[in-house]
């Protein structure tokens, strides 16, 4: 839904930003700005800057950066819309009604109550592992080491023994026997009815990211089939687009996840102090799985089971994460099976010291194809070496390629350049690589003059809200349509209106941006790294160079982008060239 900016700014300036901030990260007042540890990446010492008059904050560590809204966003994973009903219902403001169409309204609360039944459903058993009739469920998880208080933070439960007993419960509620098959909690047919999916199981909750309940997984006591059993697909619940232990490790503030295999594995970690486990729901490991992860973080750490079912499953996901841009490494579980079985048997510093030894996922591919070749003979090393430089071609990058062709020759300690060669030769009978060597792509260089003639765009960005002395010498020169990147030359409109309404307020221009790495860009102009300059004419020197940049930059765009027909943009481009000239003779000053 739409709402005005007026209603958006009355809700920005109820929620002082030093006053949120302070409810999640421990800060110290330190000038006109207060500072504390980055919440979004791991650091030893405070960079994590918020000030009071801008109403802003910025990381000089890792650049996060923006408003109140920008800092729900990111810390509780909201979207901008539900980082703003979050602050409003803080500051006491009513939010308008949301107008949804039939369709919408029926589909909206079809899902809020499928919720509240599966909320229902999990305080249900949940209470049912307390009493009498839960006990071999309870014992089943205290002599799997679990304490009590990770039963209740995980909201660990037990399904009875009786077929009908939960659908029995919610019958009384008052649902119907259509909410619960769409909730996924029973089943139908023609000799039975209606009766439990879940029954005799010691039960998993299933939560989204927002620590809703969404579905279930249920481990069958004693003898049974399916040992692992998960709620069927339902609105809510998507296997394929979910991750068990997600809501608890996206606020771990790690830069990395641990993905593991199962239920227990992700608990026995989060017991352990290993807040960043999440699993997949007993189901291979998909792009949707990728996707979601790579919205927290870009590094993951492999932590499946040891044995051959672990090993093919690292092996399916790493390309998967990889086609992600993910980050990836794989820890040794040996001499057991899983993590919990792990921490269990050589204790937390011996899982953290695996976790600093954790192979690269290429090494750990090398390794597992070694396995399948004799090499105590000859013959067997080549076929080995043959099939390692066949998957060495299919890196695209030549740079990665080469860092891996090094390693993996120091590893078997082999010839870099024989090894070099041969990976070479095999590229070009593959027809991925030519013999004749290419003329050098001029994308990098591109980039890197892009980069540079956006860093004085950044640096005026950052300077006109510092101070008024100094916008009012960049506006004589510089307008916003010299911003060439769009969310500059946005920034820049906003923030010459501001001035002009005699209202500088940097915070109340991110209010216009709603996605989170739109705010985190914008957050970054305000924030550029200046070289500090001691003396007056420094200042004023720095200034001048940093305009001609910028109007230099600016005139080089419009002249490539100019249609040769259009006489009104020639003559404005001819103007600008004088100025631009007129610029370079004269004396900036900043008194």
């Amino acid at each position: 839904m739409y709402y005005s900016e007026d209603l958006v700014e009355e809700i920005r300036l109820k929620n002082d930003i030093v006053d949120v901030i302070s409810g999640y990260v421990k800060l110290q007042k330190k000038g006109s700005s207060y500072f504390g540890l980055c919440p979004f990446h791991n650091e030893k010492s405070p960079s994590f800057s918020v000030s009071r008059s801008k109403q802003m904050y910025y990381c000089f560590g890792c650049g996060a950066g923006g408003n109140v809204f920008t800092f729900i966003m990111e810390y509780e994973n909201y979207t901008f819309t539900e980082a703003l009903k979050f602050l409003a219902e803080r500051a006491g403001v009513e939010l308008p009604e949301i107008e949804y169409s039939n369709e919408a309204k029926e589909k909206a609360n079809l899902k809020a109550t499928l919720l509240e039944i599966n909320k229902t459903a999990a305080k249900y058993f949940y209470a049912q592992l307390k009493t009498e009739k839960g006990k071999t469920a309870h014992t089943y998880l205290t002599n799997r080491g679990l304490s009590e208080e990770t039963i209740t933070g995980f909201g660990l439960g037990y399904s009875n023994i009786y077929s009908d007993d939960l659908y029995k419960y919610l019958k009384l509620q008052g649902y119907s026997d259509e909410l619960l098959l769409k909730a996924g909690l029973i089943r139908v047919n023609e000799k039975k009815g209606a009766y439990d999916y879940f029954w005799n199981r010691v039960m998993f909750p299933i939560m989204d990211a927002n620590s809703r309940v969404i579905g279930f997984g249920g481990r069958v006591l004693g003898e049974g089939e399916p040992k692992y059993l998960n709620s069927p697909e339902t609105e809510l619940f998507d296997k394929s687009r979910n991750l068990y232990g997600l809501n608890k490790a996206r606020t771990s503030r790690k830069n990395y996840f641990l993905l593991c295999e199962g239920y227990m594995d992700v608990i026995a970690l989060h017991q352990a102090g290993f807040t960043n486990a999440v699993a997949s729901l007993g189901t291979a490991f998909t792009t949707g799985h990728a996707s979601l992860i790579k919205r927290y973080v870009d590094k993951v750490y492999l932590t499946f089971d040891s044995d051959g079912a672990g090993i093919k499953a690292a092996l399916r996901a790493i390309p998967i994460l990889r086609e992600a841009g993910m980050t990836i490494k794989v820890i040794s579980m040996e001499p057991y099976k899983d993590p919990d079985e792990f921490i269990k048997n050589m204790g937390v510093e011996a899982y953290e010291e695996r976790i600093n030894q954790a192979k690269n996922w290429f090494v750990f591919m090398v390794e597992v194809m070694e396995k399948d070749y004799d090499m105590d003979s000859p013959e067997g090393k080549t076929d080995f070496y043959n099939a390692v430089a066949k998957r060495l071609t299919e890196f695209e990058d030549n740079l990665e390629r080469n860092n891996y062709i090094e390693a993996i020759a120091q590893k078997y300690r082999i010839s870099i350049e024989e090894f070099r060669k041969k990976v070479s030769k095999m590229a070009i009978q593959a027809g991925q690589a030519s013999p004749v060597a290419k003329p050098k792509s001029s994308i990098a260089k591109e980039r890197v003059k892009e980069d540079t003639n956006l860093q004085p765009q950044k640096i005026l960005l950052t300077w006109i809200i510092e101070d008024n002395k100094i916008f009012s010498q960049i506006k004589k020169y510089i307008t916003p349509n010299d911003f060439t990147k769009e969310l500059f030359q946005t920034v820049a409109n906003l923030l010459y209106e501001q001035y002009e309404s005699g209202e500088l307020n940097p915070a109340k221009v991110m209010n216009h941006f709603t996605d989170e790495e739109e705010h985190r860009e914008v957050a970054s102009l305000f924030h550029t790294r200046i070289q500090k300059l001691e003396t007056k004419a420094e200042q004023e020197k720095a200034l001048k160079e940093t305009i001609i940049r910028v109007k230099t930059h600016s005139v080089e765009e419009a002249t490539r982008n100019l249609d040769p027909t259009d006489i009104m943009g020639l003559q404005k481009l001819m103007e600008a060239k004088r100025a631009l000239q007129d610029l370079q003779k004269l004396h900036i000053s900043i008194d």
